[in-house]
């Protein structure tokens, strides 16, 4: 097997997220379903960012706010994503790499510019996301880079990122990739009108290709296609060898074969913004899997990690969750 060098390797869109504070009437306004992502043209990107209240600029991305919180972890990360040579994707490439992430992507020079998420944040701390997809549709199995896959660990597959017909070939790429390394595949089903769109797409991933898969509790019952989360439960316990599944405030139950977790969520004072809590479990998670923490402490470090997130505006660390995580894994 090629030697180690990344704990996880994150495949997903290369975005700068602008977050606002709205209300319920702004986005009744412009037609938005709340708590959900949807994909946006350019036109309707510019009308809403006209008519978005004063923004915050940060780099995002769900695969790559996972890998961001790996690094905050103290987990060795790296990123495959398409930005363009411009202004956000400066932006981009310089946040990502000072979160202590690898990030080789060449730019492209040519076509869409950097993709941007405009995400209107309620007072109820619901996050609505109206996604322009930019130079990330371009993203396609020439930019996979085999050697960086057979060097990590784990490879982390974004959901969001198959909706671009060309980064399904990417995904299939990577993901053989990965097991003829002998690596481990996992994904994130990312959002239930992702999983509606290509659902048996989804299914056979998860069939044929991955070993451990994050979803919460809407996505993996769409995924299914029951209407009560046990149904879903027992799908998929024995459809992919390890699911981590997020319930907000119930926690998380992590379920392999006949053994199953249930994971308490971490107190939080105060839910300020639910922007990236499940990429932030997911990075919780992983750091535990490739530091050969059992399920359990897994299930733990992803909450801590995600309870740190929803307790401010944005979905990167605002503190070191190696500090938080130390708690854990030292059993204080």
């Amino acid at each position: 097997m090629t030697e180690t060098t990344y704990d996880v390797v994150g495949i997903g869109n290369a975005i700068v997220d602008v977050l606002a504070h709205a209300d319920d009437a702004l986005l009744q306004e412009n037609g938005l379903a709340k708590g959900a992502m949807t994909i946006i043209d350019a036109d309707r990107a510019e009308s809403l960012y006209a008519a978005m209240g004063p923004g915050i600029e940060a780099s995002g991305g769900s695969a790559a706010n996972t890998i961001a919180g790996l690094a905050s972890l103290g987990g060795r990360g790296a990123f495959i994503g398409k930005c363009r040579d411009d202004q956000l994707g400066n932006v981009f490439q310089h946040d990502i790499r000072a979160a202590g992430v690898a990030f080789d992507s060449t730019p492209a020079t040519t076509g869409a510019p950097t993709a941007r998420c405009l995400i209107f944040v309620t007072p109820d701390a619901q996050r609505t996301m109206q996604t322009f997809l930019g130079a990330c549709v371009d993203l396609g199995p020439e930019d996979i880079d085999t050697d960086v896959i057979a060097a990590s660990e784990v490879v982390y597959l974004e959901g969001y990122l198959y909706d671009p017909p060309r980064a399904k070939e990417a995904f299939i790429k990577a993901a053989q990739a990965a097991k003829s390394a002998g690596r481990r595949v996992s994904l994130s089903l990312s959002d239930p009108f992702c999983v509606d769109r290509h659902r048996e797409a989804f299914l056979d991933l998860v069939a044929n290709h991955v070993d451990i898969l994050f979803a919460n509790e809407d996505e993996i019952k769409s995924l299914y296609q029951v209407d009560e989360f046990d149904a879903a439960l027992q799908h998929v316990r024995g459809h992919c060898e390890i699911a981590a599944l997020t319930r907000s405030e119930k926690g998380s139950i992590v379920v392999s074969g006949d053994e199953v977790h249930v994971i308490d969520a971490e107190p939080v004072e105060k839910v300020i913004d639910t922007t990236g809590a499940g990429d932030a479990y997911a990075a919780g998670f992983l750091y535990g899997i490739t530091q050969g923490y059992d399920l359990a402490t897994c299930g733990r470090l992803g909450g801590i990690a995600s309870a740190e997130i929803i307790s401010h505006f944005g979905a990167r660390p605002e503190q070191p969750l190696a500090q938080l995580a130390a708690k854990v894994v030292s059993g204080t």
